[in-house]
C-alpha cells in the first residue's frame, strides 16, 4: 500500500463543496472518480479542508492510498487527464509516509478573501470575487480585524451548523490591504470554524463602508452572539490558499491537539 499527497487547485463554482454529497457534484467525488479512472481502484480521499459550495482553492491538500505502484508524476498527470473537463487541477503529487494525514497533520491553513471595490460589474472575476460598490476604507478594516487575533470564543462568527466541538479557536493573523480596486483579506490559523472567515469579511465590510466602528468588531466578538455578526460574505470570494505541515511533528501528536 502506498500513500500519495496531492495539492489541488479548483474553481468551486459548479460544486456543492469539497465533501461528497448526494445533492450534487463535489470536488472529493470528482477526484476519487479520477483516481479510479487511472488505477482501477476505489479509494477514499481525505482533504485538509472541507471548503463550502462556491469556495475556491489554490492549494488544497489531500491524500489517498493505492495498491498500485505509481510514480508521483504519473499520478499527477493521470489525475489531470481523468479530471477533464472539471475545473480541478492537481498541481503537485508526492508519495508520503503512510502515517501522514492531510487533515489531522495540518499545522496551519491560509485563506484569502477577495473583494472588488468598483461600480462596474465583474466579467473575468465573476464568481471569483465579491463585488462591493461603496468605497471601502481598507485601513479601517485592517484596524478592526486586529481585534480578532488571538485565542477567543468565536461564537459570534460561527455558523449555526458548525460541527466543531468548541467555538474557541486561535487566529494567528488577519490582514486587510488594498491593491488598486481589489481588497484582500488574508487569515491564518491551525483550523477555522464553519463560515468563520466569511463571517469575518462580512463584518469587516460594515466597517469599510462606515456602518461600524473598529471597536464594534471587538464588542461583537465579546458578545459571543451570532445575531450581532455582520452579514456573511458570499462564498465566491473565498480561497483556500495553502496548508502547512510540520515535518518534525509525529502524526499521532498532531491528531491529539
Amino acid at each position: 500500500m502506498r500513500r500519495y499527497k496531492i495539492t489541488l487547485e479548483y474553481d468551486g463554482t459548479p460544486f456543492v463543496g469539497w465533501q461528497r454529497q448526494e445533492n450534487g457534484p463535489s470536488i472529493q467525488a470528482a477526484v476519487e472518480a479520477a483516481i479510479t479512472g487511472f488505477s482501477g481502484e476505489t479509494v477514499n480521499l481525505f482533504g485538509a479542508g472541507r471548503t463550502d459550495a462556491g469556495v475556491h482553492a489554490l492549494g488544497q491538500v489531500a491524500h489517498f492510498d493505492l495498491e498500485k505502484d505509481c510514480k508521483a508524476d504519473t499520478v499527477r498527470d493521470a489525475l489531470n487527464y481523468h479530471l477533464k473537463p472539471n475545473p480541478i487541477a492537481v498541481i503537485a503529487a508526492e508519495e508520503t509516509d503512510t502515517e501522514f494525514h492531510a487533515r489531522f497533520d495540518a499545522t496551519k491553513r491560509h485563506y484569502m478573501y477577495r473583494l472588488t471595490n468598483r461600480r462596474a460589474p465583474l466579467t473575468l472575476d465573476a464568481n471569483r470575487a465579491w463585488l462591493v460598490h461603496p468605497l471601502l476604507d481598507a485601513d479601517r478594516m485592517h484596524e478592526a480585524a486586529q481585534h480578532l487575533v488571538g485565542r477567543h470564543d468565536f461564537s459570534t462568527f460561527r455558523s449555526s451548523q458548525c460541527q466543531a466541538k468548541s467555538p474557541v479557536k486561535t487566529l494567528d493573523a488577519i490582514s486587510v490591504r488594498r491593491v488598486g480596486e481589489e481588497i484582500e483579506v488574508t487569515a491564518q490559523a491551525r483550523s477555522f470554524l464553519h463560515h468563520q472567515v466569511r463571517s469575518f469579511v462580512g463584518t469587516l465590510e460594515r466597517v469599510g463602508v462606515g456602518k461600524w466602528r473598529p471597536k464594534d468588531v471587538a464588542d461583537a466578538l465579546k458578545s459571543k452572539d451570532r445575531a450581532v455578526c455582520g452579514p456573511m460574505a458570499p462564498a465566491c470570494g473565498l480561497y483556500l490558499v495553502r496548508v502547512d505541515y510540520d515535518a518534525t511533528t509525529p502524526s499521532e501528536c498532531a491528531r491529539s491537539t
